[in-house]
Formats: structure tokens, sequence, C-alpha cells
């Protein structure tokens, strides 16, 4: 199969998936590698895409009522090889995602090879994934588990460096992540991207978890901060919070792309929430 071949499939599977799932709640495709994977098969473009193709497709399982989130990305070669599928749901644990997340490849794998495959891949999650969420349902009181959980926490806050974040199912699934673990913070898009995440660790983990295995030219943790809470109370991780809630941080850009942030701008964010010492670590020189 030709590079032309294989666009034009996954082009076409794309604009299926459109037409099954015109919700954006349901599905999220990346505005801007879609453009280019379009201007490719239909000619107006004569190089190939530079960024994979890369959407979302949120599914809504019962008894229990949880959502099931495929973060989907076209290898260059697609469908002549796998797609890069990331499975998330709250309720499952990182090892039963990931044992999720072998079971569909091993299916992809034996019955989908050289063919277009997220439909099936779809099909398969909407009849297998309920037993694994039932596993993982606890079965004693959640709220007494929660505040066992809690008294034993430590409050954590992670600096996030990333080469850059431009992609808008990204930049969406930051904001999307950090408000559903609970955590505060910002996110700063743009050239380098840079991520605060606060609050209880384990919540900061699953964050970190979620991020890293997304498509990245460079990203790492610059920074972490750890606080026991021996004692856990809410005025107590209150009084640890530099942030309140968590949103994107957009500064004055320039570059001749305009993806570059006003660093002077972020270096008085920081100072205002008493983080100023952070801007050194990101960028080896003191901010002014």
């Amino acid at each position: 199969m030709t590079c032309s071949e294989e666009a034009d499939a996954q082009f076409a599977e794309i604009e299926l998936l459109l037409s099954m799932f015109p919700s954006e709640e349901e599905l999220q495709v990346d505005e801007l590698s879609h453009a280019e994977l379009r201007a490719y098969v239909e000619g107006t473009a004569h190089n190939p895409p530079s960024i994979r193709p890369q959407f979302s497709i949120k599914l809504k399982m019962e008894n229990p009522a949880v959502s099931i989130t495929l973060l989907c990305t076209y290898p260059a070669d697609y469908p002549k090889v796998l797609p890069d599928i990331a499975i998330r749901c709250s309720v499952l644990t990182r090892s039963q995602q990931m044992m999720l997340h072998s079971n569909l490849n091993i299916y992809l794998s034996e019955n989908c090879s050289g063919d277009v495959c997220i439909l099936s891949a779809v099909q398969w999650i909407n009849d297998h994934a309920q037993t694994y969420i039932t596993k993982s349902v606890p079965v004693s009181d959640p709220k007494k588990e929660e505040v066992l959980m809690q008294s034993k926490e430590i409050f954590t806050r992670l600096w996030i460096y990333s080469h850059h974040i431009y992609n808008k199912i990204k930049r969406k699934n930051i904001l999307e992540w950090a408000s559903e673990l609970n955590l505060s913070g910002f996110s700063m898009p743009g050239k380098p991207g840079i991520v605060c995440v606060e609050g209880l660790q384990s919540a900061c983990n699953e964050f970190w978890a979620r991020v890293k295995v997304l498509t990245w030219k460079r990203i790492m943790i610059r920074h972490r901060e750890d606080f026991p809470l021996d004692s856990w109370t809410e005025e107590r991780t209150d009084s640890l919070h530099k942030f309140t809630g968590f949103h994107e941080a957009i500064f004055d850009t320039h570059g001749t792309r305009g993806n570059h942030m006003d660093l002077g701008q972020l270096y008085q964010f920081l100072s205002d929430k008493g983080c100023s010492n952070i801007f050194q670590m990101y960028f080896g020189i003191e901010g002014r």
C-alpha cells in the first residue's frame, strides 16, 4: 500500500467517524492534523502531513455508569500497522488499563491486520470493558476508603516541562483531567509548554501517568514538591495550595509563528504565586 493509499484510508475512516459521532462530546478530532490530511488526500498539498492525525472517542458504559475515552493516533503506515490507542477510565487502575489495552491490541492484531480498525476497537471496548470496570468497583463503603486514603496521603506539586504544547486535544485533556482529579495549577501552551498541578499525590501521579503517554517531542517532570499529610484536613491542604482552580495561562505571544509566550509575564505570574524560584529551574536563568 502506498503512502497516498494509506492517507486515503485514514481520511476516509475519520470522515466515517465524524458521521457516526457528530457530537464533540463523543468525538474530538485535532483540527490541524485533520486539515493537513485533507489537503494531502485532495491534492492541494504535495507533502504528507507533518502532524500525525489524532482524535479521541468517549464511550459511555452502564452499570456502573462511567466513561471510557480512547485517545487515537495514526502512525504514518496505518492501516498497514495498528493505530496507537490509549485508554482512559477513572475507575480503572493503571494496571487494569494496561491489561485492557493489551487485550484490545491482541484482538486487533488477530482480526484487523491491514484494515482500518477504529470501529472494531470501539465495538470490542463496548463488549468487553464492563468486565474490567465491574472488577474495579469497590465492595466496601467508598467514602470511608477515600477518607482513609486521604489520611495517609501526601500533598504534591508537579512542575512539568514540554518542548511544546500546541495540540488542541492535548490542551483540552490537560484541563479536563486536572478538573476530574480535583487538581489546581495552570497550563501554559506554546513553546516551551509548562504545566503545574498540585493536590493529593495519588491524583498528581494519575495525572502524570495520563499525560506522559501522549505523543510528545519531549516531556518531563522538572521539579516535584511533596508535603506529608499525617493528619489530613481540608484546611491543611488549602494552606498548601499556590493556585486556585486550574486554568490555561496565556501571555503575550511573539516569534515568527506567534508560539512563544512572554517569559517576563510568566516570571511575574510565578512571583505573584510565590514560585519565582521555579523560573530558574525551568530556564537556567534568574527571572526579571
